[in-house]
């Protein structure tokens, strides 16, 4: 029986065999669909430099993508994914990395790099816990839920994350499921083809973590609990409060055409040397 190679093979580096990920986990998904999206845009991958901070979701591009990566502080890869594309606009920078890394120590540089319009491109990861750690309560962990921080349930409302980035002034911001990978690969050609901040969140199954904390099972469980939970956002604008409970809305949240900061920055860098 002759083996056959993964076409996606000549993204990554020979030398790494295996990943750090559980089994059942979502980063598998969402690795791939990066370097599908990579391969079908017909982009060289040369021309990417990847950022990420800690956690799971962090492993997926350092050390196994065979290209130029960051694995930076944790909650900071947005600051340095936004320092190496005003040093090299020409090249494609795209941070990958986890909800507790992005959304709570580096919350703050999510919602200003969406203000800002930075040209680079963000693709969270959202387990809805701390996975690699134990298991903690998270920004996005639901209310209720139990967890080795939140013994009897957690009491703090969660974020709903790509609503947040638009509203931070994100020109581009959309949410899939690891459900619906064509639809996360799709998104992310489209991403690559802007002159602007682009935001995914990638809603994905930890099973070892949230899985347990939340009763909801396996990889498989998870999957069918995104699959008949999922709403498009325009069927979600018709639907209450009530009917909402426990639904995720997916789709594109934003997407308008706004004059980017890399841009804006290299004019003024240029006005300014002229003029001085």
């Amino acid at each position: 029986m002759r083996e056959s190679e993964h076409p996606l093979k000549k993204f990554t580096r020979a030398h790494v065999t295996r990943t750090t990920t559980c089994p059942g986990c979502g980063n598998g998904i969402v690795g791939q669909a990066i370097l599908r999206a990579i391969d079908e845009s017909g982009l060289d991958i040369d021309d990417f430099i990847f950022v990420s901070g800690i956690g799971c979701s962090a492993w997926i591009p350092s050390p196994l993508y065979n290209t130029d990566t960051l694995h930076t502080t944790h909650g900071r890869p947005i600051a340095y994914a936004s320092g190496v594309k005003l040093g090299l606009p020409g090249k494609n920078v795209m941070v990958v990395s986890g909800d507790g890394d992005l959304s709570a120590i580096g919350g703050n540089h999510l919602i200003h790099a969406a203000r800002r319009n930075i040209n680079i491109k963000v693709i969270l990861l959202n387990n809805g816990i701390y996975g690699m750690t134990g298991g903690q309560t998270a920004p996005t962990t639901p209310p209720g839920l139990t967890t080795i921080t939140s013994p009897y349930g957690s009491l703090e409302p969660s974020f709903d994350i790509a609503p947040m980035v638009a509203a931070a002034g994100a020109p581009y911001a959309a949410r899939w499921t690891t459900y619906q990978p064509r639809q996360i690969v799709r998104v992310i050609k489209k991403m690559l083809q802007m002159e602007r901040f682009g935001f995914l969140e990638a809603v994905t199954q930890c099973p070892v973590q949230y899985g347990r904390a939340s009763k909801l099972g396996s990889a498989v469980d998870m999957l069918k609990y995104y699959k008949e939970n999922s709403v498009k956002i325009q069927k979600a604008r018709e639907m209450d409060k009530e009917q909402l409970k426990g639904k995720i809305v997916v789709g594109e949240f934003v997407d308008m055409d706004l004059p980017d900061f890399s841009s804006q920055w290299k004019e003024l860098q240029d006005s300014v040397m002229e003029a001085g």
